[in-house]
């Protein structure tokens, strides 16, 4: 990509492209913060990176100037296509610019392996996103996205923690999961509230079928759905008291104190 692109400033002026709270906007301009966050997905030459929500283009430009072998841009505001349709024309090919709902997409469909996703998620449709994308983890090499920073904890959080809960679970059951940059709200324009982090997600070599994620999703949402609640009390719908003592878990336990591996051994009993 050349050096000579303009301001990305400008190129919000041009278009207009105030960030819009609706769609959860808030835009990255700094070069060397968006660079960092794309080496976080790791050497990335032959790889097709799949982005989402590219705003005016900043990480754009950090992902055309590593050495991905394509890029595919899905933005939903027109204002942003326009602005990224810009460095389409600049870059050829190699970049790609669909004017669509990432929510309505299968993004799997969208690239060759190996394939990647790589993000600054709308902050309105993130979690939602992510469970799509985990339903099909299998069909990434890895996901880095960012999120809002309590969000990121959630992911990545412990059992028998205060954060660790449903979102937990369902990443880290399907993908090894990292935090890997905190960014304060000042790097945004305009700064949110928070702050926000970057996760890093590996896929497990073996993937639940959908049948099983399908489950895993009935029993997440289930058993941290009340979350002072016994296991006994909580998984009621679901078998209760025997299907935990199948599973060799005290029923007396609270969700948040199980482990993925328990979660798995419980799940495996539904289907």
């Amino acid at each position: 990509m050349s050096d000579r692109a303009p301001p990305l400033r400008e190129v919000i002026a041009r278009h207009g492209l105030d960030a819009r709270k609706k769609l959860g906007q808030h835009f990255l301009l700094d070069a060397n913060l968006t660079g960092r966050i794309v080496r976080q997905a790791g050497p990335l030459a032959g790889r097709h990176v799949i982005e989402v929500g590219p705003g005016p283009g900043g990480l754009t430009r950090a992902l055309l100037a590593s050495e991905a072998a394509s890029v595919t841009a899905i933005e939903l505001d027109p204002r942003a296509v326009a602005a990224i349709r810009e460095l389409e024309a600049e870059v050829g090919e190699r970049l790609r610019v669909l004017e669509a709902d990432a929510m309505r997409l299968d993004l799997a469909t969208l690239a060759e392996p190996p394939r990647q996703i790589v993000a600054n998620l709308p902050y309105n449709v993130a979690t939602p996103l992510l469970i799509g994308w985990l339903r099909q983890a299998a069909s990434f090499e890895r996901m880095t996205l960012m999120f809002q920073q309590e969000v990121a904890e959630r992911i990545c959080a412990a059992p028998d923690t205060s954060a660790y809960g449903r979102l937990s679970v369902l990443a880290q059951w399907v993908c090894t999961v990292d935090l890997k940059l905190r960014i304060p709200p000042a790097a945004f324009v305009p700064p949110p509230k928070v702050w926000s982090a970057v996760v890093g997600f590996v896929p497990h070599s073996a993937q639940p079928d959908p049948a099983l994620f399908s489950a895993m999703e009935r029993l997440t949402a289930a058993a941290f759905g009340q979350r002072r609640k016994m296991l006994r009390g909580a998984l009621k719908p679901l078998g209760g008291e025997t299907l935990l003592a199948r599973a060799g878990i005290d029923a007396e336990r609270r969700a948040e104190t199980l482990s993925i591996a328990e979660f798995d051994r419980l799940v495996r009993l539904l289907v």
